[in-house]
C-alpha cells in the first residue's frame, strides 16, 4: 500500500495521459475525498519557492510521473511526508518513499509507464487506465515491445477495442494540456476516477472539442517539412500550444530518424527542446542538460528540456552533435 498518513494530501502529477491515469488510480486506492490534485505550470518540471511553500502546507505529498529535481523533493520533505512514484531516469532519493524500479536499475522497456509501476507495486489487475498509461507514453512503439504488445492485444480482444481506438482515448485525455488548460488537467484525475469504460471518456464533450481544435493546429504545423542537419531532423515551432512532444513523435516515428523539435513560443523567456531517437541512449545528454542548469528529464529515447532563450541555439547544436557521435 501507499504510505499515506493522516491529514491533508496533495497529489502532484504529470499533465499527460500516463500522469492523469496514474493520479486517478491513486485517488481510487486512497479512497479519500479531500485529496487535492495539482500540476506545475504546463511545460515546467520544477517548483518555484512559492510552489514549495504551498506544498509544505500539506501533511502528505504524493508525486507521480513527475521527475521533479531532487532539491525540490528534499525541500518538500522538510515538512511533509512524501511518496514519489515514477518510471523516468533519476537517481534514488533518500529519506522519502521512492517507488521507481528504473531508478534502481531496471530497464525502461520493462516499465513503459507510471501506471505499470503502480500496477506492480499495488498488485492491481489490468485495467483501461493502466493500458492507456503505457499506450499514451509509447503510442505505436509499444508494438515493438513483445511483452506489452501481447498484453495489449489480449486486452483489446477482451474489450472489443482496436489500437486506434485506444489512441483516440489517449488523445482525448491529452487534449487538456495541449490546449493549455491547466485547470482541466487538475480536474481530469477526478473525472477518470469515475470513468471505467471507453464510452465514459468519449462522451466528455469538452475533450472532444479540444481534440478537433488541436488536430487542425497540428496539421498546419506539419505542413512545412523539417530541415536536416548532420542526419538529424530539426523542426522549429513558435506556438503557445503544448504540441511539441506530439510533433516530435510524429516526425520521429514516421521516419525512424533522430528528431529534435524546438518551440520558441511557449514561454516568454525560455524555449522548449524535445528530442527523440530510436538508436541513441539519451541518458548522458539529460545529465548534461541538468549540469548546465536546465530543467530537463526524459527516458532512454527521449529528452525534454527548458532552456533560456539566449542558450537554446548552443544547446541545440550540442544535441545534434551528441546524436551524430552516438548513433
Amino acid at each position: 500500500m501507499l504510505n499515506i498518513g493522516l491529514g491533508k494530501t496533495l497529489l502532484i502529477h504529470h499533465w499527460d495521459t500516463d500522469g492523469i491515469c496514474s493520479a486517478a488510480i491513486i485517488l481510487e486506492k486512497l479512497s479519500k475525498d479531500d485529496i487535492t490534485t495539482w500540476v506545475p505550470p504546463l511545460g515546467t518540471f520544477y517548483l518555484t519557492d512559492d510552489h514549495i511553500g504551498m506544498t509544505q502546507s500539506y501533511d502528505n505529498v504524493v508525486i507521480c510521473d513527475m521527475a521533479l529535481p531532487e532539491s525540490n523533493v528534499s525541500q518538500i520533505a522538510e515538512k511533509s511526508n512524501i511518496v514519489m512514484i515514477d518510471h523516468h531516469h533519476q537517481d534514488p532519493i533518500a529519506d522519502i518513499t521512492h517507488i521507481n524500479p528504473v531508478a534502481e536499475g531496471a530497464s525502461g522497456d520493462d516499465y513503459p509507464s507510471n501506471t505499470w509501476v503502480l500496477k506492480e507495486y499495488l498488485g492491481l489487475p489490468l485495467s483501461l487506465k493502466i493500458v492507456l498509461g503505457y499506450v499514451g507514453d509509447r503510442e505505436q512503439k509499444i508494438k515493438e515491445n513483445p511483452f506489452f504488445w501481447e498484453i495489449t492485444k489480449e486486452y483489446m480482444r477482451e474489450k472489443g477495442l482496436n489500437f486506434d481506438e485506444l489512441l483516440k482515448l489517449v488523445y482525448r485525455i491529452d487534449s487538456n494540456y495541449k490546449v493549455g488548460d491547466r485547470e482541466a488537467v487538475m480536474k481530469a484525475p477526478h473525472l477518470l476516477r469515475m470513468y471505467n469504460t471507453e464510452d465514459d471518456i468519449l462522451e466528455n464533450k469538452q475533450w472532444a472539442e479540444n481534440l478537433r481544435h488541436l488536430k487542425k493546429k497540428l496539421e498546419e504545423t506539419l505542413l512545412d517539412p523539417p530541415e536536416e542537419i548532420d542526419g538529424t531532423q530539426i523542426k522549429r515551432l513558435d506556438t503557445p500550444y503544448a504540441i511539441i512532444s506530439q510533433v516530435t513523435r510524429k516526425l520521429a516515428w514516421g521516419t525512424d530518424r533522430n528528431t529534435v523539435v524546438i518551440n520558441t513560443g511557449f514561454f516568454d523567456e525560455q524555449d522548449q527542446l524535445y528530442c527523440r531517437s530510436n538508436t541513441v541512449d539519451m541518458h548522458d545528454l539529460i545529465e548534461r542538460a541538468k549540469e548546465l542548469g536546465y530543467n530537463a528529464g526524459g527516458k532512454m529515447d527521449v529528452l525534454g528540456a527548458i532552456i533560456p532563450k539566449s542558450e537554446s541555439e548552443k544547446f541545440l547544436a550540442e544535441t545534434i552533435e551528441y546524436l551524430k557521435k552516438n548513433r
